[in-house]
């Protein structure tokens, strides 16, 4: 078996690790689904779901990736022949998700440049929709599920995104990823530090971080809460699509598995709490200036990042543009670090497949995502961005994870194996609790997620777009990549000491 390349350092591959993780989700997703689930009662389930799911399966995916020595595919071929259309499945998500995660990047980039002077002027909203974005139904009257032209402003900022993506992956894991991260992580904690502690002497400040942090008990009786702590743990460590499989592969021998475990997933959590301080000191700001109470100005996602803060730096009491360009910077590093992670899975996958050096996999996989990723540089593009990312996380990664901790634990009974395995070179060493979290509490945790998101979109269409449109850019893409794991797990393999069990 050929030698298989390796992180130069354990903080090199914990900082990758943490890259990957630390992504848009954590700056615009975690502080509003924690105000809205309880407050500061809401890190009780929170701390729980990471305990209980989060490191296990991150432990499970460290494991399978450094015991078998291959991409996610190559893994699950490996660990069991059946098995190995999980790995593609796996790997086809993540290549969906590099499709549009690398536009919303391309957004983040062109803001920066917004910020210097303030470009969106005094309606922000309608900067985004109708001057930037310039939406279909805005500027046409075109339905929803219209293409319409390409977006310069969209389209030349997407070309550099991936031109530094595709750069950084050509240099392979030692020399491009592992020192790309080692560039993006400090600047983007650096950054982000600077917003947090410039957002904490807002005036108004406080009542941003009362609203986050006091806690309403009542919430913790809800299962829906529980359920957003899980989901928002799972969403956030970069699990269940190849990514965390593959980056282990590139460990040593001697690796410890356990404590890169916890460190990733903590150092995670902390960022997540940090983002909570900034973005809610932040739009108490905001909800003083403006008047208002702070579930008025609270919200998540897009609009928080492209709306929201715009908004607050258009009040901010000096230096506007700095910190314009300090926000949105920081979002631009946390994305190209996630995105770089999601390309090497399908890269390392078409390497060990089909046989291909690193620069011919990287421009054919590279190549495909960012040709496939115009389609959301169009007027119609944010549509189609927000109905695949809805259905690839909801129906996509969700369900793959339950799918392959089900198998991984209950029909291939792999868990004592692995934790042997993971013991064996780990100062921390994990007990039954371990295999009783992804024996039980993870898969029934992902199951009753699953049944409930599928009853709510049987019941009615996401943001009530119309059905034929979800039927091909939700529905459509959510089943696709079932069937394309399939389709490529029947092709063969191009060198037989690829296919050898570990």
């Amino acid at each position: 078996m050929e030698v298989r390349e390796q992180w130069g350092t354990r903080a090199g591959f914990i900082l990758a690790a943490v890259g990957s993780a630390v992504g848009l989700g954590n700056i615009w997703r975690f502080p509003y689904v924690a105000y809205d689930n309880g407050g500061g009662a809401f890190f009780i389930p929170y701390l729980f779901a990471l305990l209980t799911a989060g490191i296990p399966l991150l432990m499970m995916e460290f494991t399978m990736g450094h015991k078998y020595r291959g991409s996610a595919p190559l893994t699950y071929l490996r660990m069991n022949k059946k098995t190995e259309w999980i790995g593609w499945w796996q790997v086809t998500i993540a290549f969906v998700i590099s499709t549009y995660y690398s536009v919303i990047v391309a957004w983040a980039m062109a803001y920066a440049y917004f910020a210097v002077g303030l470009q969106w002027g005094s309606d922000p909203g309608g900067f985004l929709m109708g001057e930037y974005l310039q939406r279909v139904d805005i500027v046409n009257g075109a339905p929803i599920g219209s293409v319409g032209s390409i977006v310069p402003g969209v389209f030349i900022p997407l070309i550099l995104v991936w031109v530094i993506s595709l750069a950084i992956l050509f240099k392979g894991v030692k020399k491009g990823i592992e020192k790309a991260n080692r560039i993006f992580i400090p600047l983007l904690l650096v950054m982000f530090i600077i917003i947090v502690i410039r957002a904490l002497t807002l005036d108004g400040a406080m009542i941003g971080l009362e609203a986050l942090f006091k806690p309403n008990w009542s919430e913790i009786a809800s299962p829906g809460v529980w359920v957003a702590a899980y989901g928002q743990i799972f969403f956030s460590l970069s699990i269940a699509f190849a990514i965390m499989i593959t980056y282990s592969s590139y460990l040593p021998k001697g690796a410890d598995i356990n404590n890169n475990a916890f460190i990733a997933a903590f150092s995670n959590s902390s960022v997540e709490l940090l983002a909570g301080f900034g973005v809610f000191a932040a739009l108490g700001f905001m909800a003083k200036q403006a008047n208002l109470p702070i579930e008025e100005v609270a919200t998540a996602g897009i609009g928080l990042a492209f709306v929201v803060f715009p908004e607050i730096l258009n009040s901010f009491p000096g230096f506007n543009g700095f910190f314009g360009l300090m926000f949105f910077g920081s979002l631009v590093f946390a994305g190209l670090s996630s995105l770089i992670s999601v390309v090497e899975t399908f890269v390392a996958a078409i390497q060990d497949k089909f046989n291909l050096s690193r620069v011919k996999a990287v421009m054919i996989g590279g190549g495909l995502s960012a040709l496939i990723s115009i389609l959301f540089a169009t007027q119609g593009g944010l549509f189609f961005l927000d109905a695949v990312d809805y259905f690839i996380n909801t129906f996509g990664i969700a369900l793959a994870g339950l799918v392959s901790v089900i198998t991984v634990s209950w029909f291939l009974k792999k868990l004592t194996s692995f934790q042997d395995h993971a013991n064996l070179t780990s100062d921390l060493r994990t007990g039954l609790w371990w295999k009783v979290c992804l024996q039980i509490v993870t898969p029934g945790v992902l199951g009753y997620m699953f049944i409930l998101n599928l009853m709510d979109n049987l019941k009615s269409n996401y943001e009530d777009y119309p059905a034929a449109f979800l039927l091909y850019s939700g529905w459509g893409v959510a089943l696709g990549v079932i069937v394309i794991g399939f389709i490529m797990a029947a092709l063969k393999w191009r060198k037989n000491e690829g296919v050898d069990e570990a």
